[in-house]
């Protein structure tokens, strides 16, 4: 009989959750916001949380803390969670749990951040919207989708309309996919920082300030950011005038530009269609400004940019950033921009194979090295690098990226 009955519970821990899994139907009306704080605190792991079609008004952020959570709208034009009159919380809703699965709702008009994981492990947002209705404006939450310090990020089939900062964010994570999603009308589209393994694809990133960034910063727990594919993504008519607040990185960001990479190592840009840029559409550059982190490394190396499809850039191109640029280049800017910095080791010696930039692409498509080291030094008699010939170069691709939750 003991044998029996191990062999039970075996079999029964085996099981997955939806075996013991309860649903908590939740419908829009009066008390819909105490019933749904309610099922986020007393579900059990391998629970549904499941709103009907309609609008919540909700006033108060909403949090989950629980392992094994699925929340579930009718469809994310569908389930509306409204926050327009939000009066407490920093965020539409907080998850700091694992296992946790969001989709096919909205959240919109939140005070702060639509929707924020912070630690978790297994992290998915599938057709979700998180939305501004009232367009660009500096005073909308900072980021739509924000997953940090997660690993194992899954974010598909979302829409992110209005952050002041990145639409789809994900920072100090490891292990993420973005993938069928649309980011318009943001300062960034979709930003990837201070992050390892991932990849970005079959997105949409369009009207705003910046399409799709790769940026590293200092004075963070997690630094170095590497192995980061962005591909197979449309790019296009990034325009939206940059409405960060002021004192924000991403208020460097110059409208009209396509892809920005700053500061990361072993990203790989390929088959994209990047145009229609005013400032320039692929941007690779080295933290501009000063920091006081030793462990932190300000330039971008093994950088790899190949076999995309480019339109139209550098016509017209803004702020500090652009001025910078463009008189260097003149305009039209290049498709394709590189400031050249380095430390000065590698300025005066060259740098090794695998810390270099290479630039894959078709004779037309235009490409400039700043040179701006050297510039700086020698202003009078330094100009700029165009022959993109000698930046072809092969380096390994980071592997594919694969997520716990899709094994």
């Amino acid at each position: 009989m003991r044998s029996i009955h191990i062999a039970f519970l075996i079999t029964a821990w085996m099981l997955p959750f939806s075996a013991w899994a309860d649903t908590h139907i939740i419908e829009p009306g009066d008390g819909a916001q105490d019933a749904l704080q309610e099922a986020l605190i007393l579900a059990e792991r391998g629970d549904i949380i499941e709103l009907q079609a309609g609008v919540y008004p909700i006033l108060d952020s909403l949090s989950l803390d629980i392992d094994g959570i699925t929340i579930k709208g009718a469809g994310m034009y569908e389930t509306e969670l409204q926050f327009k009159d939000q009066v407490n919380g920093a965020e539409g809703l907080l998850i700091t749990s694992n296992k946790v699965v969001v989709e096919d709702l909205a959240v919109l008009n939140a005070k702060g951040d639509g929707i924020k994981s912070k630690g978790s492990d297994e992290i998915t947002f599938r057709r979700v919207r998180v939305e501004w209705t009232n367009g660009p404006d500096e005073k909308n939450g900072a980021y739509g989708l924000y997953p940090v310090e997660s690993k194992n990020v899954l974010i598909e089939g979302s829409f992110v309309s209005g952050a002041s900062d990145a639409g789809i964010y994900v920072g100090q994570s490891q292990h993420i996919i973005v993938r069928d999603s649309t980011a318009q009308y943001n300062v960034a589209g979709i930003e990837i920082e201070n992050s390892f393994y991932a990849d970005v694809y079959n997105n949409i990133a369009t009207h705003n300030t910046g399409g799709i960034l790769v940026f590293d910063l200092p004075n963070l727990p997690q630094q170095g950011g590497h192995d980061v594919r962005v591909f197979n993504n449309k790019i296009t008519t990034n325009d939206t005038p940059n409405f960060a607040p002021e004192g924000n990185i991403v208020g460097l960001v110059a409208r009209g530009t396509g892809v920005m990479i700053m500061a990361n190592r072993d990203v790989h840009v390929f088959n994209n269609e990047i145009g229609d840029h005013a400032t320039v559409n692929v941007m690779v550059v080295t933290y501009p400004n000063e920091f006081d982190d030793e462990n932190y490394n300000p330039h971008p190396r093994g950088i790899v940019i190949r076999d995309n499809q480019y339109g139209k850039a550098g016509f017209d191109p803004d702020g500090e950033v652009g001025d910078i640029i463009s008189n260097r280049t003149g305009t039209p800017v290049p498709d394709i921009v590189w400031d050249g910095v380095t430390p000065v080791t590698e300025w005066l010696f060259g740098s090794e194979d695998a810390d270099k930039v290479y630039i894959n692409e078709d004779v037309d498509v235009g490409f400039a090295n700043l040179r701006m080291v050297s510039h700086t030094l020698f202003p009078w008699s330094v100009s700029v690098d165009r022959y993109s010939a000698d930046y072809k170069g092969e380096l390994a691709e980071p592997k594919a990226v694969t997520l716990s939750q899709e094994q």
